[in-house]
């Protein structure tokens, strides 16, 4: 069973991969604040799925327009949410270095959209999906110089809150409650339940 991963994220692309999945990306050039915008005020969970979905269908519509689509078509999306307030990626660095100035020592909630696709056939079928979500608590002991240096490398500048756990940013992490997978940006227990919800056999999907 072929996926196909409506994002060109390299860290949900390495997940997959690690368990077993070998996805073919393809980029899904959805304009997300315009899809937020039109959507208005909405919770974080919402919030993530409605992108996931966005993403997804743009890519399954585009697939199934040039007839080159047979297996099941994914979307996800990430935001962070800390002290109320819901963080997509700070892309600059002084944004950056505000969030973590802010952020050290505390906790914050990451958030996980998911929407999977049916388009076995070449036909756009049944979707499901939904979002996922894990607290992810910060070490206190971060002094700015590593900030400054964390954030020269330019990791933290693409990644929803600023943060990674499967590269330099995991050393700033002291702890994480529930599925890692989530902050990674997929969460892989609820990818095999959605798979499940379509009528497809998880292992279906391992390439190796």
């Amino acid at each position: 069973m072929r996926l196909y991963l409506a994002s060109t994220s390299p860290a949900r692309l390495a997940t997959l991969r690690a368990v077993g999945i070998e996805p073919e990306p393809v980029p899904s050039h959805v304009d997300e604040d315009a899809v937020a915008q039109a959507a208005g005020p909405l919770g974080p969970a919402e919030f993530v799925t409605l992108l996931a979905r966005a993403k997804a269908e743009a890519v399954a519509e585009r697939l199934v327009d040039a007839g080159g689509v047979d297996g099941l078509v994914l979307g996800g999306d990430s935001a962070f949410e800390f002290d109320g307030t819901l963080h997509g990626k700070p892309h600059l660095p002084e944004t950056a270095r505000e969030r973590w100035h802010a952020q050290r020592g505390r906790s914050g909630v990451l958030h996980s959209g998911h929407w999977l696709i049916d388009a076995r056939g070449g036909q756009v079928g049944r979707a499901v999906g939904g979002a996922t979500a894990a607290t992810v608590h910060f070490a206190s002991d971060i002094d700015d110089d590593e900030l400054d240096a964390y954030i020269a490398t330019g990791e933290p500048l693409e990644v929803a809150g600023a943060f990674t756990i499967d590269s330099k940013g995991a050393g700033f992490i002291d702890r994480i409650e529930g599925d890692p997978h989530t902050v990674v940006g997929l969460s892989v227990p609820y990818l095999r339940t959605l798979v499940r919800q379509l009528g497809v056999e998880w292992p279906s999907l391992w390439s190796r």
